[in-house]
């Protein structure tokens, strides 16, 4: 297996979970944050770490089986994809949580969900496997967008 594979499949994810996590933590115990009225699609604040761990998780392993399956070429598009991904994925939780732009967040969710489908689109073409298990990230993402939506709605 490739270095660049292994490299961009847990590095990418990893990165982008430390980065966000670090606007997430302190965005969470925020006197902005707290004062949020939160819909009722709401899940409790236990299932986040929970949820983005194991995605994060199924996203490093479905992209080690996904570029396994490419070309030279391919594996560099997907590797591409990966990262403006997770460049999202990370700036979401800086615009929301750091940022407080509730409109503008939603665009970055809904950036993000769209190539969260195309990332899981991408891998399923080289491996069925890694597409569905790409799957929950793009549910996830576009639960995201749609939780995001409902808290601006609330909130104007």
């Amino acid at each position: 297996m490739e270095t660049r594979t292994i490299v961009s499949s847990v590095g990418l994810p990893v990165a982008a979970a430390a980065l966000g996590s670090v606007a997430t933590a302190s965005g969470t115990k925020s006197r902005w944050y707290r004062s949020l009225t939160k819909p009722a699609i709401q899940p409790p604040a236990v299932v986040f770490p929970v949820v983005w761990s194991t995605l994060y998780a199924q996203t490093a392993l479905a992209s080690i089986d996904a570029q396994s399956q490419m070309t030279a070429a391919e594996a560099r598009v997907y590797r591409r994809k990966l990262a403006v991904n997770m460049a999202l994925n990370a700036g979401w939780c800086w615009s929301f949580f750091r940022g407080h732009r509730l409109v503008p967040s939603i665009a970055v969710a809904g950036a993000l969900a769209a190539s969260s489908a195309d990332l899981a689109r991408t891998a399923g073409e080289s491996s069925r496997r890694a597409g569905w298990s790409l799957a929950p990230y793009a549910a996830w993402t576009g639960f995201a967008t749609v939780l995001n939506t409902a808290i601006w709605r609330k909130n104007r």
